[in-house]
């Protein structure tokens, strides 16, 4: 993470938590809320598209790599609906998991038209997330990556 995101990262902490009560009470509930935004984004289509543009390979894996994948990926800027929505679908996609307790993820994302409640959770984070970005609904992944990659430009000029 670059200094400049790290001051506004920062930034934004202090202010969504300016005021909001006792530290210690408030913990539990911030790591929640924290996981479910970052979890919601990282399984879009949006980090997914990303993924497929700029991580290395591994013979037929992908190479999830800090400095250039993680590090590089533009987050929305979102405003505390849109949070509360992506937080709200990613609970959603650990719900319909927890259905298939005895399913491993290979059971569950080989062939998901056996499960099309997880499918239906993954589309409503996947609109969540797009919304966040701004992007049409319906944006192919070749839009998405060039959308990302304007947005990263911008990050770093």
């Amino acid at each position: 993470m670059s200094t400049i995101k790290q001051k506004q990262a920062a930034k934004r902490f202090a202010q969504d938590w300016s005021g909001k009560g006792y530290e210690k009470g408030e913990t539990q509930r911030f790591w929640l809320s924290l996981l479910h935004n970052v979890f919601g984004v990282l399984t879009s289509v949006v980090h997914n598209s990303w993924i497929r543009a700029v991580a290395g390979r591994l013979e037929m894996r992908y190479r999830y790599s800090k400095d250039i994948v993680n590090n590089n990926f533009p987050w929305p800027a979102t405003t505390e609906e849109q949070k509360a929505r992506i937080e709200q679908t990613a609970q959603g996609i650990l719900q319909a998991r927890q259905a298939y307790p005895e399913a491993s993820f290979a059971d569950l994302y080989g062939n998901l038209i056996l499960f099309p409640e997880l499918q239906k959770a993954h589309r409503a984070n996947d609109l969540a997330v797009l919304e966040a970005y701004g992007f049409p609904k319906d944006a192919s992944e070749s839009e998405i990556v060039a959308r990302l990659f304007k947005m990263y430009q911008e990050l770093t000029k």
